[in-house]
């Protein structure tokens, strides 16, 4: 077995490459290509969390299990919100070959499939964002965004307007052609852009329906659980939204979840998921004024491509440190 670190990871799942693999991966999910069983989440006291995400695909052949702790207050610390580990198998013998660091590829696959979502649903010429939060998914959230759509202006805003500042700072070191501002209004970062992205851990809506204007396209990732949400009723209700998977969404999308509960959307009110519409098999955005959303959980399936993508490149580098279980 392999084991590779952050630093690994970092080195061998470069942000353009984890874009195709999760364009892939996601296609493979729609089209019945996985084992996917709803993620388990187990308290470990106050606002703490640990995740349990198992999951197989078929091509690559592989299957294994995220183990990720989910800790709020990390941020504060200097470390990530989520650290743990995927271990990964081998669909032949059953062998575990790689165990790698699930915080870093848990970012950059979870902004991969937004920027996948981007640039099958926003408008070509979309090039005004913005990023609601600032943490380690606001980063990876910006490299995606730029990745796929002519980016000229970012506007980030959270609760802090300290550390929103501080990431604006460091988005125009690495982007220097960027025009970037920032702030704690986000009905004023989201002011005429054409790109949304929400990454926070808040419990309640920090982005309102009447606030997103005609036309944008938003990525909705940061909230996990049922009991968080970070948009409204009436966004819901403006936005044509398309899902990763519709399992998961139905039972762990906390707006979705309790719109359906009070009888305001069904099921049947989302347009699918991502893969669908990657296959074909679902519609993407209609007209140039439609808003269309993309609500990202998460599955397992994202974690195992991207994984299995690290380590062929880890084998053919001789990277990470080899181990006899």
């Amino acid at each position: 077995m392999i084991v590779l670190t952050h630093e690994d990871v970092a080195r061998l799942l470069p942000m353009t490459e984890a874009i195709e693999v999760i364009d892939r991966v996601m296609r493979q999910v729609s089209d019945g290509g996985a084992e996917l069983p709803l993620r388990s989440v187990v308290p470990v006291g106050g606002a703490n969390r640990m995740g349990v995400m198992p999951g197989s695909i078929g091509d690559p052949a592989c299957y294994g299990v995220k183990l990720v702790s989910l800790f709020p207050g990390n941020p504060e610390k200097g470390l990530s919100s989520h650290r743990g580990a995927i271990v990964l198998f081998e669909a032949e013998t059953g062998g575990a070959v790689a165990m790698m660091d699930a915080g870093l590829l848990t970012a950059v696959r979870t902004a991969a499939a937004s920027a996948v979502a981007t640039r099958a649903l926003a408008r070509e010429e979309a090039s005004r964002l913005a990023i609601l939060g600032y943490g380690e998914q606001a980063e990876h959230h910006l490299d995606a965004m730029m990745a796929v759509r002519p980016v000229t202006h970012l506007h980030v805003a959270g609760r802090s307007a300290g550390k929103a500042e501080a990431f604006a700072l460091r988005a125009q070191a690495l982007y220097p052609g960027l025009s970037v501002a920032h702030g704690d209004d986000c009905r004023a970062a989201v002011e005429g852009t054409d790109l949304i992205c929400t990454v926070t851990a808040s419990p309640t809506p920090i982005l309102m329906g009447d606030w997103v204007p005609e036309g944008a396209h938003l990525n909705i990732v940061g909230s996990s659980i049922p009991s968080m949400r970070e948009v409204d009723d009436a966004l819901v209700e403006r936005a044509s939204v398309w899902v990763d998977y519709m399992p998961s969404t139905l039972a762990q999308a906390g707006e979705i979840v309790e719109m359906i509960a009070a009888g305001k959307l069904s099921a049947g009110d989302l347009m699918g998921e991502i893969g669908a519409h990657l296959l074909g098999r679902v519609p993407g955005r209609g007209d140039t004024g439609q808003i269309t959303a993309y609500r990202s959980l998460g599955v397992a399936a994202q974690d195992l491509a991207a994984a299995h993508h690290v380590l062929g490149r880890a084998e053919a580098e001789g990277a990470g440190q080899a181990v006899t279980l």
